[in-house]
C-alpha cells in the first residue's frame, strides 16, 4: 500500500526527479513541507513523508505506514486548505480595502465637484450683486450730478436776477438823481445817516 501512496504522489515539481524522502520523526512531519512563496493550487497534491519503523511499531508495518501516510496526507491537505483559505481572506481583505479606497476617492471627488460648482454659483451672484451696486451706484451718481447741475443753474438764475435788480436799482438812482438835479432839491432820504 505505500508503494501505491508512493505513486500517487503528485507535486509541481514532478518533472524533475526528486530524491527519496528522509526519515522524519513525528516533530518534523509538521515542517517537513514549509509552504512555498509561489502560490500554486496544491489541492490536489499529496505528499507522503515515511517514518523509520519504532519498536511499537515492528508489529505491524503495513498498517502503520499505512495509517501513518494518511495522518500526513490529511496534515498536509490541511495545511494546504487553511493556506488556501488564508490567501482568499488576504484577497478579499485587499479587495474590500480597495473598494473602500475607491468608494472614498469618488466621494472625495463628487465632493470638490460640488465645492467648485457652490463657489462658481456665489461668485457668479456676487457678480450680479456688484454690477446692480454699480448701475444703482452710476444711477446714483447721475442723479446727484442732475441735482447739482439744477442747483447750480438755480444759482445762476437767482445771480442773474440779483444783477438784474441791481441794474435796475442802478438805473432808478441814477434817474432820481438826475430828477433832483433839474429840480435842484435834495432827495429827502440822505444815505440813512443823517
Amino acid at each position: 500500500m505505500g508503494e501505491k501512496e508512493a505513486k500517487k504522489v503528485e507535486t509541481p515539481a514532478a518533472l524533475e526527479p526528486a530524491p527519496p524522502p528522509p526519515v522524519a520523526t513525528v516533530s518534523e512531519k509538521k515542517t517537513a513541507t514549509p509552504p512555498s512563496e509561489d502560490k500554486v493550487d496544491d489541492s490536489k497534491a499529496l505528499a507522503v513523508v515515511e517514518k523509520a519503523p519504532d519498536s511499537k511499531e515492528e508489529k505491524h508495518p503495513k498498517e502503520e505506514k499505512h495509517s501513518k501516510g494518511s495522518a500526513d496526507r490529511d496534515i498536509v491537505l490541511a495545511r494546504v486548505e487553511k493556506e488556501k483559505t488564508l490567501s482568499l481572506i488576504k484577497a478579499w481583505e485587499e479587495s474590500e480595502k480597495a473598494k473602500a479606497g475607491n468608494k472614498a476617492d469618488k466621494k472625495l471627488s463628487a465632493i470638490g465637484s460640488w465645492e467648485n460648482s457652490k463657489k462658481a454659483s456665489v461668485e457668479a451672484q456676487l457678480r450680479k450683486v456688484e454690477e446692480q451696486y454699480e448701475k444703482k451706484k452710476a444711477g446714483y451718481a447721475e442723479k446727484m450730478k442732475n441735482k447739482i447741475a439744477q442747483v447750480h443753474k438755480e444759482a445762476e438764475e437767482k445771480r442773474a436776477m440779483v444783477e438784474a435788480k441791481r441794474g435796475e436799482d442802478l438805473l432808478k438812482a441814477e434817474e432820481m438823481a438826475a430828477k433832483y438835479r433839474a429840480k435842484g432839491i435834495a432827495p429827502k432820504k440822505l444815505l440813512g445817516c443823517f
